[in-house]
Parts: C-alpha cells; sequence; structure tokens
C-alpha cells in the first residue's frame, strides 16, 4: 500500500511562531501561560500541556495570576485583553500573527472611514472565533460579524459598507458575499479581501491531491474551523475521506480494496502527528 504525507499541510507561519516562542519558554524554566488553545488541536495542546505550558480559557482571570506571563496566540486579541494585562502587572509575549495584526489594523481604518460617512463596517467570519473576537474588539464592537448569505439581511443596504474578511475564510464564500452585497447595496461598497493566500490556496492543491489516492485520511481538531473547511474541499473530491484527530479514530474498513493512501491536515494539524498516523496506518494493514 502507497501511503504519503501532502507535503502543503501542517500549521500555518504564524502557528508555528506562536509555538516556537511558547516552547523557547518552557525550555528557558519559564513559566508561562497560554490564553485560549495556542492552536485548535487536542493532540498538540496536551503535548505543550506536558511540556509545563499552562492554558487559561479567558482574560477574566488575569487577576489571579497577576504578575505571570500569558502569550497571545496567533488569532490576536482585542485591546481590552492588553489593558487589563498592564492593569495586572502580567507580561505578554505577543505571538499575533502579522496577517491577523495587519488586518487589525485594516479594520480600524475601515471603521474611521465609517464614522466619518455613516456607514458600517461588514466582516465576513465565524462568530465568536478568536480571531473575529480580536477583530470587532478593535472597534467597539461596532462591526457586523456575517457568516453566510442569509446574514447579509442584518446590513443596513441604504448606508455605505466596508467589507473585510476573516483570514481564513474560503474565497468562494467571500466572493458570493461581496457579489450580493454589490447588489443589493443602495450606497458605496469598499472591498478589502484580507483572506491570507497561505490557508486559501490550500484549497486548489488539497483538491488535486485528494483525487489522487484511493482513501483521504484528514487529520484535525474537532474545533478548527479551517479543518472542516478543507477536510469537506477533500470529501467533495474524493468520497473516501476520513475526518479524523488521532489515530484512535481510524478504522480498518476504510482501507479495504484499497492501493493508495494520501494524508493531510489543517493548519493547526501537526506534522509530526500526521507522520505517527502513517505508522498507524502501515501497521494495521500490515
Amino acid at each position: 500500500m502507497r501511503i504519503e504525507i501532502d507535503e502543503k499541510s501542517g500549521f500555518c507561519f504564524g502557528v508555528v511562531n506562536a509555538i516556537s516562542q511558547a516552547e523557547i519558554c518552557l525550555e528557558q524554566g519559564l513559566k508561562i501561560f497560554c490564553l485560549g488553545d495556542i492552536v485548535h488541536n487536542r493532540v498538540e495542546v496536551s503535548r505543550l500541556e506536558s511540556l509545563g505550558l499552562g492554558f487559561i480559557g479567558s482574560r477574566d482571570i488575569f487577576s489571579s495570576i497577576a504578575g505571570e506571563t500569558v502569550l497571545i496566540r496567533a488569532h490576536g486579541e482585542p485591546p481590552a485583553t492588553y489593558r487589563l494585562a498592564e492593569e495586572y502587572g502580567i507580561r505578554l509575549i505577543d505571538a499575533t500573527c502579522p496577517v491577523v495584526a495587519g488586518l487589525q489594523k485594516k479594520t480600524i481604518g475601515a471603521h474611521r472611514k465609517m464614522q466619518e460617512s455613516g456607514g458600517q463596517v461588514v466582516i465576513l467570519g465565524k462568530k465568536g472565533h478568536a480571531e473575529v473576537v480580536g477583530l470587532t474588539g478593535q472597534v467597539g464592537e461596532d462591526a457586523l460579524v456575517v457568516e453566510n448569505i442569509e446574514d447579509i439581511d442584518a446590513v443596513d443596504f441604504t448606508r455605505p459598507v466596508y467589507l473585510l474578511s476573516q483570514t481564513t475564510q474560503s474565497l468562494e464564500l467571500f466572493s458570493t458575499i461581496k457579489e450580493e452585497i454589490i447588489k443589493r447595496s443602495q450606497s458605496t461598497v469598499t472591498v478589502r479581501d484580507t483572506i491570507c493566500r497561505n490557508v486559501s490556496d490550500r484549497n486548489p492543491h488539497l483538491k488535486k491531491f485528494a483525487a489522487n489516492y484511493d482513501v483521504v485520511i484528514f487529520v484535525s481538531g474537532k474545533k478548527s474551523s479551517n479543518g472542516q473547511a478543507l477536510f469537506e474541499t477533500c470529501a467533495g473530491v474524493n468520497p473516501r475521506s476520513y475526518k479524523v484527530e488521532d489515530e484512535s479514530e481510524i478504522l480498518p474498513e476504510w482501507f479495504e480494496n484499497c492501493s493508495s493512501v494520501g494524508i493531510c491536515g489543517a493548519t493547526s494539524t501537526p506534522k509530526w502527528l500526521m507522520e505517527k498516523i502513517a505508522v498507524h496506518i502501515k501497521e494495521l494493514c500490515g
């Protein structure tokens, strides 16, 4: 059986940077907490916990860790987090992805422009997602978040619109939302495509990758929205695509009448986990 790992799958730069900064601190013996999951992958989070990385669910508990060190993950944070950290003497290690940090600045600029013209900022993104919370927090929550075409009914089309996107959203969905807003608008529409190409370019690549194998094993954390979107790309091309979080979820019957297996994953999937799954499949199938 031919088993191959997609060389383009795995951590994006922002995740690599955040994890590297955490590992450097831990190697130096520094006590450090991460605000939220450093990556939406349970297995990688468990590995870092075993090395000593602590995790806190929200900034609401900053008062109980006053004076400690906290890592800001790649998703970024709203200004309120930085203010609260200063209040409690917390040292921040800011690992916000540069692409996300750039989008935060664009959101502030868009909001300023819309205030001048009586318009509104619209962000295509997953409501409650850490990156989106960080974006809306830049402008005091004065932005409308839409997840799908139905959500744009909440847009006031008599006012100017400034459209942005969460960095990991689908290019196809962004294009659909953009066209519908322009079609229905009675005022000016400004569009900024802020989708990270390092993420979006994986869609066409995975379509080709998934078509080359009898079976595709897609490795992703259950909480990864990027992972779910990329898995659906694979499944749309190859119906024998299966999404797993780790090797314990793999079933032997998936490989009946199978001569080739492709293993791929999300931007939050560590390469070492895909390699571990490849070894497991070899052992499982003899």
